[in-house]
């Protein structure tokens, strides 16, 4: 499906989002691609299993409804090939193993998504792996921290904690003259309004349990290569035996078809609720990379064409007792560790604990924000309250 797909003009990403990946003819006229559950798949002959030429040899490497979205995500981010794998750390730990083998060095953006720096610090460590860590607005100055033996950069732009957004052609440059490739997770923006192949990347990854799923109801990743880099993506997979159910699979392709129209909406709403906390007493900082008041704005508008859902409040410095104040009574918001779905969510984080190339000095507790898809009405009024008990308890 994806091979016939990709060669096709694929027009906007709306057509994309709502007609690839599909094809009723092959599925007696419906309309999804259904749900196929398999481990083994029949050859007809001993030349057919000799030959291994079929579509599909074994439940492992994929069905019908796993090549469906491999095949919407493939499009949407300009690569040669898709994965999908069982989840964003999943498609953190294949990309990362990809490239690197004992006696190999990573950079890791040190804004990285706190279960990637746990692999890497615990299990790539224990393989004779170093990972560094460097300030995710290094740009060019990347090539100062690369060594004969470096192999992989892991980028995330921006960070789902700090939100630095990243100078992805600036890293790619300097990797690649290192010889090492660039790997970039792409949740926060998906592939809708940031396309980091076509900045320099080598992989990009997702929590597709995210934007893509949309509804808090599955767990997914996405891997997309370069030609150069698939192969090696690939052979991981398969040694490790990644794979993705297709229960799981029809969920991903379910959030998808309707991801435009829930990217323009969370959008939406995060701007005008960040625009709005930007002028709250209480509030020092609102860390959202489409606000003029960002540091990275202008990186922002040069590489993105919209944003996300997900945005960080730093609050007046007060005791934990404002904290608790400030979100265990909230009404519309929840305290979850996830985001992308319908639900607005919100939850205060520490970056100390996860900084080691940049400090993270700044005054005030920080929570990060998920904007659903609640009325913009409603959720203002459940942050005011939260700020008013916030201010009584500081």
């Amino acid at each position: 499906m994806s091979d016939h797909q990709n060669s096709k003009d694929p027009g906007s990403i709306e057509t994309v989002l709502t007609h690839h990946g599909r094809v009723p003819e092959d599925q007696f006229g419906f309309v999804n691609t259904p749900v196929y559950r398999g481990s083994t798949v029949l050859f007809r002959s001993l030349a057919d299993i000799e030959a291994q030429q079929q579509r599909f040899l074994y439940g492992r490497a994929g069905n019908p409804t796993t090549e469906s979205v491999e095949s919407v995500i493939t499009e949407l981010e300009g690569a040669y090939r898709t994965r999908l794998v069982p989840s964003g750390l999943a498609a953190i730990t294949i990309a990362l193993l990809s490239c690197l083998k004992s006696g190999d060095d990573l950079l890791i953006t040190d804004s990285a998504y706190e279960p990637g720096r746990k692999f890497a610090d615990g299990f790539l460590e224990r393989m004779g792996i170093t990972a560094r860590y460097y300030d995710p607005r290094i740009g060019s100055g990347l090539a100062e921290l690369m060594q004969p033996n470096t192999r992989a950069v892991l980028a995330e732009s921006p960070g789902s904690i700090t939100f630095e957004v990243q100078d992805i052609p600036a890293l790619a440059a300097a990797a690649h003259a290192g010889g090492a490739r660039l790997i970039v997770d792409n949740s926060w923006a998906s592939p809708l309004y940031h396309v980091p192949l076509s900045l320099g990347a080598d992989i990009v990854v997702h929590a597709g349990t995210k934007m893509f799923v949309g509804h808090s109801d599955a767990f997914a990743g996405t891997i997309s290569t370069t030609e150069t880099a698939w192969a090696d993506v690939e052979r991981v997979r398969a040694l490790l035996g990644f794979f993705t159910s297709g229960d799981e699979a029809f969920l991903v392709a379910r959030g998808l078809r309707t991801l435009a129209i829930r990217m323009k909406e969370h959008q939406q709403r995060a701007l005008e609720i960040a625009r709005w906390l930007e002028g709250q007493p209480e509030v020092l900082r609102v860390l959202h990379p489409a606000l003029p008041s960002h540091p990275d704005h202008a990186l922002w508008q040069r590489d993105f064409t919209g944003s996300g859902s997900l945005f960080g409040l730093l609050l007046r410095p007060a005791p934990r007792a404002a904290i608790a104040a400030f979100v265990d009574h909230l009404q519309l918001f929840s305290m979850g560790y996830s985001w992308g779905g319908y639900e607005s969510l919100c939850i205060p984080v520490d970056p100390r604990r996860a900084r080691s190339a940049v400090p993270w000095n700044e005054e005030g507790n920080l929570f990060r924000l998920h904007i659903g898809l609640e009325g913009i009405d409603d959720l203002k009024a459940d942050l005011a309250a939260a700020l008013e008990r916030y201010a009584a308890a500081r």
